[in-house]
C-alpha cells in the first residue's frame, strides 16, 4: 500500500472550525426541526377544522334532503287525509253508507246481483 502524500493539519485552527462547523450542523439540524414541527402543527391545525367543515356540511345536505322527503310525505298524508274525510261526511248520509256497505262489502238483498267495478269504490 501505498502512502498518501495528502498531509492533513491538526491544529487548533482547524479543530476550531470543524467544532464551528459542527455547531452549525446541529443549529441547522434543530432549526430545521423546529419549523417541521410547526409545519405539522399547522397542517393539523387546519385540516381538523376543515374535516368538521366537510362533516357539518354533508349533515346538513343530509337534513335538508330528509326534510324535503318529510314534506313530500306531509303532502301526501294530507291528501290522503282529505280523501278520508270527506268519505266519512259522506258516510253521515244513510244512502250513501248502505250503498258504499254494499258495494264495498259485497252485502246484496235477496234476488240481488252485486257486479264489482275496479276502482269505482275509494278505498
Amino acid at each position: 500500500m501505498r502512502n498518501s502524500k495528502v498531509l492533513q493539519f491538526n491544529n487548533a485552527y482547524i479543530q476550531d472550525e470543524y467544532r464551528k462547523k459542527q455547531i452549525r450542523e446541529e443549529e441547522n439540524r434543530k432549526k430545521n426541526r423546529f419549523m417541521g414541527s410547526i409545519l405539522i402543527l399547522a397542517v393539523f391545525l387546519f385540516v381538523l377544522p376543515t374535516y368538521n367543515l366537510v362533516e357539518s356540511y354533508n349533515s346538513l345536505k343530509q337534513k335538508e334532503q330528509q326534510l324535503v322527503d318529510l314534506n313530500n310525505r306531509y303532502q301526501e298524508l294530507s291528501e290522503e287525509e282529505e280523501l278520508e274525510s270527506s268519505l266519512v261526511k259522506k258516510l253521515g248520509d244513510n244512502d250513501f253508507a248502505a250503498k258504499y256497505v254494499r258495494a264495498k262489502y259485497q252485502y246484496s238483498k235477496e234476488g240481488e246481483f252485486v257486479y264489482n267495478i275496479p276502482g269505482l269504490l275509494p278505498k
